[in-house]
């Protein structure tokens, strides 16, 4: 397993799953989602499974799916709690770069308007800048390269990207 894999993390509604599509696109990859990998190995959405199974039980299914991730040259799109998991960091950045998609918290909450039905991983009373909160600091950590999605049009953020992974 070589590191060639491109990996998109960051909040839920940070764009991982679009832009990952059209990065994947651009630089002729397999593109990977591993929420949806998720729910396609339990045959339920992200929302039913936290409901039914609760959070440790997501968290340890979550990171059964990455540590099960075996590819070359793709990009990797992945579940916001990803970050929860040391062991599923370690295997992501042995296997590829890791671009944190930094949003501000105001853009966040603009897009993620019905949280509660998305398949977030929220703790009992927490709310969603709590969780921004509690999550950046650990987005930080993991990332390779740190690309600020705040002010750009989905284009230019593909291609910033994409310039890391293709440097000219």
């Amino acid at each position: 397993m070589g590191k060639n894999n491109v990996i998109l993390i960051g909040m839920p509604g940070a764009g991982k799953s679009t832009i990952g599509v059209l990065l994947a696109k651009a630089l002729k990859m397999p593109f990977l989602d591993t929420d949806l990998l998720i729910q396609q190995r339990e045959g339920r959405y992200l929302q039913e499974i936290i409901n039914s199974s609760g959070i440790d039980n997501f968290l340890r299914l979550e990171e059964a799916v990455v540590l099960s991730l075996d590819t070359n040259r793709h990009v990797i799109s992945t579940g916001g709690s990803v970050v929860y998991s040391p062991a599923s960091m370690e295997h992501l950045k042995s296997m590829g770069t890791v671009f944190y998609l930094k949003l501000k918290f105001e853009k966040l909450k603009k897009r993620l308007r019905r949280a509660e039905t998305r398949g977030i991983v929220m703790k009992p009373g927490q709310n969603l800048f709590d969780l921004f909160r509690e999550r950046t600091p650990l987005y930080e950590k993991y990332a390779d390269i740190v690309i600020d999605c705040s002010h750009k049009h989905i284009d230019t953020i593909v291609n910033e990207i994409k310039s890391h992974v293709l440097p000219e």
